[in-house]
């Protein structure tokens, strides 16, 4: 085996990668089935165009989260890959896929509430969920689109033999796949990062000069929640990932430090739920009530000594952030 690949590509210990992503999937997984749950019922009483959005979301994270086991085993044998090789490239696709995705839908997730804080009598008068429904299929398909480069990469002419051979996934590349995957990175780097970037910008900084004044607190905290989990997302979880793409496009080659960076992207599935929390009183108020109803199931709370009365009847769901 070529080991200088492996080396060059994750330099240091490979068991840092290994307690990131074990920590990732620790974390993420309850959250994200909690948040799941929450959906789920959401949909059910009163769909809403934000709540289809943060559910395709949680979705996205959960698959993410599913495989993160396969990267797992991957550190667990020193970046050397001992499974089965077809499950390489789908392992790569489905985990850059859910990567891109969540930028892309968080913007939309944007674009959204500003709706709801700009337009807010337009906004309650229509039903939006066929086209949330609409602009997350969008947003599947243009990010599988643009990361079958995986496949490509692997499987360019005789690549797929010596990665066999080398036992390693998606860490060598020769120069003329570099002539391909490199603009190709740079590329996402623009379309799936920058562009959403820059819009998600535009939208929160409108909804910042329209809630500054009036009495609108509580909202204003909801809404500045929202904006720093969204831009803890983009700036911290995915910028200097997609800097690797344009430092690797100038160099010619996948930056040292590329491995690093892509352990910033993952632990966006952590995230996340801060997201989901800020995104409407009404998923903090069946957080809260998914969460206790949890811990009386677990024995940890006997009784309802905490004098918490279920109000009677649904609460109304708020439609705007």
């Amino acid at each position: 085996m070529d080991k200088s690949a492996v080396q060059g590509y994750f330099p240091g210990s490979h068991w840092l990668y290994f307690s990131v992503y074990l920590f990732t999937f620790l974390t993420g997984l309850p959250l994200n089935l909690m948040a799941l749950i929450v959906f789920v019922g959401k949909l059910r009483r009163r769909p809403l165009a934000v709540d289809v959005l943060l559910l395709n979301l949680t979705v996205s994270d959960l698959l993410l989260l599913v495989f993160l086991p396969f990267r797992m085993v991957e550190t667990a044998s020193a970046m050397y890959w001992p499974l089965p090789f077809f499950l390489c490239p789908l392992s790569g696709f489905l985990f850059f896929t859910t990567i891109y995705f969540s930028s892309l839908i968080l913007t939309a997730v944007s674009v959204e509430r500003y709706l709801g804080v700009a337009y807010p009598v337009w906004y309650k008068t229509r039903s939006r969920t066929s086209q949330a429904g609409l602009v997350s299929i969008g947003c599947w398909l243009l990010g599988s689109a643009h990361c079958s480069i995986v496949y490509v990469a692997e499987f360019w002419k005789d690549t797929i033999q010596k990665q066999q051979f080398n036992r390693t996934c998606y860490l060598e590349f020769r120069e003329e796949q570099l002539a391909v995957v490199l603009p190709f990175r740079l590329e996402m780097a623009v379309v799936l990062f920058g562009v959403p970037l820059v819009l998600a910008c535009y939208c929160y900084g409108k909804m910042v000069w329209i809630l500054r004044k009036g009495n609108h607190l509580k909202k204003r905290k909801r809404v500045m929640g929202l904006i720093g989990a969204t831009m803890l997302n983009f700036l911290v979880c995915f910028g200097p990932y997609n800097m690797s793409h344009v430092v690797g496009y100038f160099q010619g080659k996948s930056p040292r430090w590329r491995g690093y960076v892509l352990l910033l992207s993952i632990l966006n599935s952590c995230v996340d739920p801060l997201v989901f929390y800020f995104s409407s009183s009404g998923f903090q108020r069946d957080f809260h009530r998914l969460f206790r109803n949890l811990v009386k199931t677990s024995g940890l709370r006997g009784g309802n000594r905490s004098g918490i009365q279920e109000r009677n009847g649904p609460e109304k769901e708020q439609s705007t952030c």
